[in-house]
């Protein structure tokens, strides 16, 4: 009797200090990229991030990649990149999941839309990210403008009825982009990632094809590193080059940074991922974007 007392008294314990690593409410995060290392390189830190707290994320390419490289493409590019997503997404913490759709062939067709919407459906999703429709790629436009599309009807009861809707429309979100017509990009969150950097390059530096070898616009001259043995080398590279990317970010939205952290942490960050509202979906209030970002009083 006395062991079962003292056990029961060591869970009592124990169990709070258990809760409070928890978080209050699970999130459900999904991110659509038009290929598979897109919504990885553009929401990575963050994933991560989400992961850590224990909040649900999902990555999404809407194409399965089979034409993005220099030398390899088809099935067996496809098989390869969708092979590259799925363990740079384990190496975050997170779902990962490749459509079967044609690279270079995403079209804004009712058909894709109703998978997109199926697919934010069942996810139950808080948080949608995409691309902005105004992108230099096809794909990445006709993917933004799929998940823009489909702000609404998740949440329409007899659009997809199959999959039970929304509870409660997403905050939808843009990734950064450099263009500047119709209008450029506005960052209305900016993340710090230096506390995982580190680790968003261990999660790049599984997209083989893409980062080490360059994808489409690669070729044999332009191999980052030739030795396949030397994977010390050309992940030091590979860090450097992401550094310098949301390194730039961190500096372009340094009024962001500030306003979310702070002055004196905000102009400290080195290295950032950052976000636009997208107007279709829920607009938060600046109380709700910091329970979506739960990054900024850690």
């Amino acid at each position: 009797m006395k062991r079962i007392f003292f056990t029961l008294l060591c869970l009592l314990l124990v169990l709070p200090a258990e809760a409070a690593d928890q978080p209050k409410r699970v999130l459900r995060i999904i991110a659509f990229g038009a290929h598979p290392d897109d919504a990885e390189f553009q929401l990575g830190g963050c994933a991560i991030k989400w992961a850590q707290l224990g909040h649900k994320v999902k990555l999404v390419s809407v194409t399965n990649g089979d034409i993005g490289h220099w030398k390899m493409a088809g099935g067996p590019l496809a098989k390869r990149r969708t092979a590259e997503s799925k363990e740079a997404c384990r190496r975050m913490g997170v779902e990962s999941l490749v459509l079967d759709i044609h690279d270079g062939e995403i079209m804004p067709t009712l058909a894709n839309r109703k998978i997109i919407a199926r697919l934010i459906r069942e996810w139950q999703a808080d948080l949608v990210f995409t691309h902005r429709p105004h992108d230099y790629h096809p794909d990445h436009r006709n993917a933004g403008l799929l998940i823009r599309d489909a702000a609404f009807m998740v949440g329409v009861p007899f659009y997809v009825p199959d999959t039970p809707p929304v509870k409660r429309n997403p905050v939808f979100m843009y990734f950064p982009d450099r263009f500047t017509r119709p209008y450029p990009f506005q960052a209305d969150v900016a993340v710090s990632i230096d506390d995982v950097f580190e680790k968003k390059v261990h999660a790049l530096d599984a997209l083989e094809s893409q980062v080490y070898e360059g994808g489409a616009n690669g070729s044999a001259q332009t191999l980052i590193i030739r030795k396949a043995h030397d994977k010390v080398a050309r992940k030091e590279i590979l860090k450097a080059r992401w550094f310098g990317r949301n390194g730039r970010i961190a500096d372009c939205f340094r009024d962001t940074l500030v306003k979310f952290y702070g002055q004196e942490k905000g102009k400290a960050v080195k290295t950032a991922e950052a976000f636009e509202i997208c107007e279709y979906g829920r607009r938060p209030s600046a109380a709700e974007l910091k329970e979506l970002f739960p990054f900024f009083d850690r």
